[in-house]
């Protein structure tokens, strides 16, 4: 793979691979064996700086390119991605460490949201009205923003970008991407097949780096919009700068999923649900499970069932088929993890599955944890309200569904939340009571399609429009309204 035997990479501006003009660099480590792939640059304003130019040049052709002519580019990265797809899955394996079913199925997604684009021509569309008076008609047209920015973390290098990228540029935007400096590769590689496709030059620019490339495009007066996922935290920063520049923003922030078990959820299904949705990509997702409450009766069964199936999953590098759930993304992640779960049992918890200092065959340095089950934790603890991003599952108790809906009402999270039953009215009362932006029935990670919003309330998004569907298409548009009328033999009488 070209992307992990030329160091350092490099970005890709104006349609031409160019060094970055600094010499900071950062390594880009494989997690499961903590060995080097490659170095990353920190990019300097100025690389910026010559991105936004070269988009900006570049918008003011591609936004007058037919919405037909301009989703050509998508059918045919969707046919590179898809040939590509066994490559593009191993690269999300080496620099962020999940299985390669998980890395298939993150790129599943990733060409749900290409095919979604395809169909700008009449997702774009507008509206008119004849004679809204006399002689007199009004229309309304979605046009393009201009320079749009994507600021992208490292838990789904390749699925997350597509969440705004083909949008984007179908709507007739142009974009610059930032990608996580710690799993850079995959957009790099996506990048490359990019390049392969008839899209114009400095339609699509890639600039790698940090904080400085990130405060450079919040501030930037030529950017015209920001799309960011990340934690809670920087998410809301982003949001504030961004808008206070006059900027379009999107920001997707944390969680702390509640799962709840009612009396009547099937056991079996619920378990080993629960397991996939807690622990699923070593639990760093923001549809991660990371606390199951348990109702009534369910009890008695649901705490010692996923106990066994957190204890029986199969840990390990991610290139193994065998192996159920890989390392988390570095050693600092590990180890605040690690502190997380001992914060847990200080307050009073009790682990009744604990991963810490596991012992993985061939992955002595690898950053590796087991899956977690924490019982008893106080309601009002600290880990009660955060976000742990690992395989660290915390259980709790109430009585009846309306405890449990309060429970998720009273968190200052909203991205998920999911109910386990038989009962249609119990299913019915929870999907209008909770109060979270995706909601889950008998699911354990509610990720909406490509043709849905990703949706989120409270802390967990900030901003009016979501990333995918309509929310995208509309969030990279804006609508002129047009208000008309024609003098001629018809109209001159008034």
């Amino acid at each position: 793979m070209d992307v992990l035997s030329r160091s350092p990479l490099r970005n890709y501006i104006n349609g031409q691979w160019q060094p970055a003009q600094t010499t900071d660099e950062l390594p880009v480590y494989n997690p499961a064996t903590a060995t080097v792939l490659n170095r990353v640059p920190l990019s300097p304003r100025q690389d910026v700086e010559t991105a936004v130019r070269a988009a900006a040049t570049a918008f003011q052709d591609w936004r007058r390119v037919p919405a037909p002519q301009r989703i050509q580019p998508l059918f045919q990265l969707r046919q590179l991605l898809t040939d590509n797809l066994d490559e593009l899955c191993r690269l999300i394996t080496l620099e962020c460490g999940k299985t390669l079913a998980e890395a298939r199925g993150e790129w599943q997604r990733a060409l749900e949201n290409v095919e979604v684009a395809c169909g700008i021509p009449m997702l774009m569309q507008g509206n008119n009205l004849e004679d809204v008076a006399r002689g007199i008609d009004e229309m309304t047209f979605r046009q393009p923003l201009g320079v749009c920015a994507i600021i992208t973390p490292f838990n789904f290098p390749g699925m997350i970008p597509f969440w705004f990228l083909p949008y984007a540029i179908a709507c007739g935007n142009t974009v610059i991407i930032k990608p996580s400096e710690k799993v850079p590769l995959t957009m790099q590689q996506v990048t490359r097949l990019i390049a392969a496709t008839d899209l114009p030059p400095g339609v699509v620019n890639l600039v790698n780096g940090a904080k400085t490339v990130v405060e450079t495009l919040l501030e930037h007066p030529t950017v015209k919009s920001i799309s960011f996922v990340g934690s809670s935290p920087v998410a809301q920063h982003i949001y504030t700068q961004a808008a206070a520049h006059g900027k379009r923003v999107q920001c997707q922030g944390g969680a702390k999923n509640p799962l709840i078990v009612l009396p009547d959820a099937d056991p079996k299904l619920t378990t080993r649900i629960a397991a996939d949705s807690a622990f699923g990509c070593a639990g760093q997702r923001c549809l991660a499970a990371s606390v199951a409450v348990t109702v009534g009766q369910a009890q008695s069964w649901f705490p010692e069932a996923i106990a066994q199936a957190a204890s029986e999953r199969v840990v390990g590098n991610g290139l193994d088929p065998e192996v159920q759930m890989g390392p988390v993304i570095s050693a600092q992640s590990r180890a605040r993890i690690e502190g997380l779960i001992q914060k847990g049992l200080d307050e009073g918890g009790r682990a009744s599955v604990d991963g810490r200092n596991p012992r993985i065959p061939g992955g002595e340095r690898g950053h590796f944890l087991r899956p977690t089950v924490l019982t008893g934790l106080p309601s009002d603890g600290e880990l009660a309200r955060t976000e742990i991003f690992g395989p660290v599952l915390g259980l709790t108790h109430v009585e009846t569904i309306e405890d449990a809906i309060a429970l998720v009402n009273r968190s200052p999270w909203g991205n998920m939340a999911c109910l386990f039953t038989r009962s249609g009215a119990a299913a019915r009362q929870f999907r209008s009571e909770a109060e979270a932006g995706n909601i889950g029935i008998n699911i354990g990670v509610a990720a909406p399609m490509a043709y849905f919003p990703f949706s989120g309330w409270k802390a967990s998004f900030f901003g009016d429009l979501h990333g995918q569907g309509r929310h995208a298409v509309e969030f990279f548009t804006q609508t002129k309204v047009v208000v008309e009328r024609w003098f001629d033999a018809w109209t001159r009488q008034f």
